[in-house]
This record gives structure tokens, C-alpha cells and sequence, in this order.
């Protein structure tokens, strides 16, 4: 009788959690972005607390794949910065299923979303990014890589546990820019955590495209190529090279003085992400303030409208009045909090302040390879 009464036990909690988790899932449900066009597919928004005890919460997006979802991989995408937005960049602009229009008034569909061949979860993070947020207002002035790869894990746990049909699903981490220090700082997080927890994530790959990797590397080849393309002149060429000491977390005031010439005085009207692009202008929609940088050593966001042939320049711009829309706020179930400033494709306050950098990320490749192999 006693064991019958255990089991029974058993049962009813483990009823009671699926039925608040289902009940979680369903107040995420999207059901009509303002201007969106008709869908097959699910999609889902809303906020996962990291930290209950200084309030510290993520925001993220979920697309489910159009056919057979349920037999689909989660790709998990994170945008770089420090400080930048994968639903303005990710979603809105490079894999998500939806486009905004010109004037920010709907969305049409990208026939080349990835969610044509998995779901895809877009994250903002850190808190400070996009919708995330912190009711500890320090965290926005000195964060960094470890907190953002602890909280990206715990935000997948207790999302898992939303989502429980995902729990077993094969997992990759993907994203692009300073996203090379976000995907393999998460996925050595989630390694350590399996082996330590009963409860896995089924991480099955990384992929990370033009990514923050080693410092050196990374910014030396940054400043050749901006040479080897008429950008900067020799003479400043030379001076960078000469001057700066690429392996820095902060440069000379005498390395950013040159940057800052380089930029301001030598690139002329040149969009250093896509040079051969044109650039958005108050007459094509205005400018922003992006902070998607290639190079760490300067800490200056740097304005970025990233545009490949054919497409539009402004689609930044098109982002930020769209998200700060109350109807789309509420359809996102996003901003419930009422935080004290607007959203913003990339955190300013994030980028000049972010404290903890690993000079490179080789090493945590090495070791990665060392355990699967």
C-alpha cells in the first residue's frame, strides 16, 4: 500500500510539472505579429529568469521548423557585439523567417530561412541585449564572457524544462561575429554540465561564422585587410603595425588615436562589413548605432548596416522602429517589465563595458577536440 501510494505520488508531481510547463509554453505562443503574413509553422517569445535573486531574465525567439518539426534539430543562434541583438541581426536579417518591410509597418517571409530545415531559437544575451534585462543595474556595467556562458546555460536548462519536447532533441550552437567567444565558451559550459548532471542537453556541433577567435589574429588581419584594400594609406598601414600590440584586451591610447584616424579620416563613406556595398543614409532610413565589431581593441561602436547585393542597406533601422513598437512589444510578449530605455539592435553601455575577454578562444578548441576525440 505504502509503495502504491509513492507511485501515485510520483505520478501527480510529475503531472503537475508537465501541466506548468505546458502552461508556460502555451503564454509564449505567438499568435499574430503585427503585418505578419499567413504561416504554417509555430513560433514562440517570452523571457527565461537566469538569476531570481537580482532579477536577471533573457529574452529569446523560437521559429519551429515549417515541416515535421518535431523531427527537426534546435539550432540555437547568437549574435556578437558584445552587446548586439540576434532578433534584429539573426532573426530580421540573415536566417529568420521574417523580413521587415521599409516602412517598419509589417513583415514578408525569407524563403531562405533556416527554419525550412530545423527550429531555430534565437537568444538575446547577455541581459542588456535587445529585451533582456537585469533589475541590478550594475550587471549592465561590468559583464563579460563567463557570466554571458553561465546565464546561456542556465537559460537553456530552464527553457528545456519549458519546452520539454526539445530535451532530447539534437542541439547545435551557431552564430557569428563575437559569437566566436559565446558558442564554444557555451559549449564547454554544457559539456562540463553533462557530465555532472543526470539531465543532459544533446549538444551534436558548433558552427561560428567570421568569428572572434584570438586577438592577434584577429585584429592584425583586420588591419591588413583594410590595407590590402585601399582603405587606409601605407603610411598608416605602417603606423598600426608598428604601434599597436594586437594581443591586447585595450590598446594604447596612441594604437586607438590611430584607429580612430584610420576610420574617421581614411575609410571615407566605406562600410568596413561590406565594402562594396552602399551604405544606409537619411534618405534610404537613416543611420543607427551598431556595434558589431570585428576588432575589440578600439571599444567604439562603430555604425554597421550590413548588406550583401540586392539587399537593402537600412534593414537596422527598419528593426529598431519595428521592436519599439508597443503592438509588437505585446505580441512578443517582450518588455513586460517596462525597461527604462528603448530597444536597440547593439548596447552601447554593453560594449564600453564589457570587463571579462578571452584573448583567444584556441585553447577551448583544443580542448573540446581532445574530449571528443
Amino acid at each position: 500500500m505504502a509503495k502504491r501510494q509513492i507511485f501515485v505520488s510520483m505520478v501527480f508531481v510529475l503531472l503537475v510539472g508537465l501541466v506548468g510547463a505546458n502552461e508556460e509554453e502555451e503564454a509564449d505562443r505567438i499568435l499574430q505579429l503585427p503585418g505578419q503574413p499567413k504561416v504554417s509553422f509555430q513560433h514562440f517569445s517570452g523571457y527565461v529568469t537566469v538569476n531570481h535573486a537580482v532579477g536577471r531574465a533573457l529574452f529569446y525567439w523560437l521559429t519551429e521548423a515549417v515541416h515535421d518539426p518535431l523531427s527537426k534539430p534546435l539550432v540555437v543562434w547568437l549574435n556578437g557585439g558584445p552587446g548586439c541583438s540576434s532578433v534584429a541581426y539573426g532573426a530580421s536579417e540573415e536566417i529568420g523567417p521574417f523580413r521587415i518591410n521599409k516602412t517598419a509597418s509589417g513583415l514578408y517571409l525569407n524563403k531562405f530561412s533556416w527554419n525550412n530545415v530545423a527550429n531555430l531559437l534565437f537568444l538575446e544575451t547577455p541581459a542588456g541585449v535587445g529585451f533582456s534585462y537585469s533589475n541590478r543595474t550594475s550587471d549592465l556595467l561590468d559583464t563579460g564572457d563567463r557570466r554571458t556562458a553561465r546565464d546561456s546555460l542556465e537559460f537553456l536548462i530552464r527553457w528545456l524544462d519549458r519546452f520539454p519536447r526539445y530535451k532530447h532533441r539534437e542541439v547545435y550552437l551557431t552564430g557569428e561575429s563575437y559569437a566566436g567567444h559565446y558558442v564554444p565558451q557555451l559549449a564547454k559550459e554544457i559539456m562540463t554540465y553533462n557530465i555532472q548532471s543526470k539531465q543532459t542537453i544533446n549538444l551534436k556541433g558548433i558552427m561560428v561564422g567570421n568569428a572572434v577567435t584570438d586577438n592577434y589574429y584577429d585584429n592584425l588581419g583586420t588591419v591588413t585587410y583594410w590595407w590590402s584594400h585601399a582603405m587606409i594609406s601605407d603610411k598608416t598601414y605602417r603606423q598600426l603595425v608598428n604601434t599597436c600590440d594586437f594581443k591586447r584586451q585595450k590598446e594604447s591610447d596612441e594604437c586607438e588615436s590611430l584607429y580612430n584616424y584610420a576610420v574617421d579620416q581614411e575609410f571615407g563613406y566605406i562600410d568596413q562589413y561590406n565594402i562594396y556595398g552602399p551604405r544606409c543614409n537619411s534618405t534610404s532610413g537613416g543611420t543607427s548605432t551598431g556595434t558589431r565589431h570585428t576588432m575589440r581593441l578600439p571599444h567604439r561602436p562603430r555604425p554597421i548596416f550590413r548588406q550583401m547585393s540586392g539587399y537593402d542597406p537600412c534593414t537596422e533601422k527598419y528593426a529598431e522602429i519595428y521592436y519599439n513598437r508597443p503592438d509588437v512589444q505585446k505580441a512578443l510578449h517582450a518588455n513586460t517589465t517596462k525597461i527604462p530605455y528603448k530597444w536597440t539592435a547593439c548596447s552601447e553601455v554593453l560594449n564600453r563595458n564589457w570587463n571579462d575577454t578571452d584573448a583567444s578562444i584556441l585553447p577551448i578548441y583544443r580542448e573540446m577536440i581532445a574530449v571528443v576525440m
